[in-house]
């Protein structure tokens, strides 16, 4: 399920904060990859994250939903909480 873009701004705004992106979470699009391409998220900044994107769309992220996949890329985390928002 592709993300809206209230999900993308969203998403774009907790990665910006969480990780101290700056202007450079503005240029994050849905190709833009994530793991191995930006070196401030490591594994606590991706709990922080889950923990930023369950408190702000009021939804719960079970462990054993995420993957690396999840956070391939800003589009994959923005299609990954659009399809927690449809259950």
């Amino acid at each position: 399920m592709a993300a809206n873009d209230q999900t993308i701004d969203g998403i774009r705004a907790i990665l910006t904060r969480s990780l101290q992106l700056g202007s450079r979470g503005g240029a994050l699009e849905r190709s833009t990859p994530l793991l191995g391409n930006l070196p401030e998220l490591d594994s606590m900044a991706v709990v922080h994250v889950l923990t930023a994107i369950e408190e702000q769309f009021g939804i719960i992220v079970a462990d054993d939903d995420v993957s690396a996949d999840t956070f391939l890329t800003f589009g994959s985390l923005a299609d990954f909480v659009e399809s927690k928002l449809a259950i």
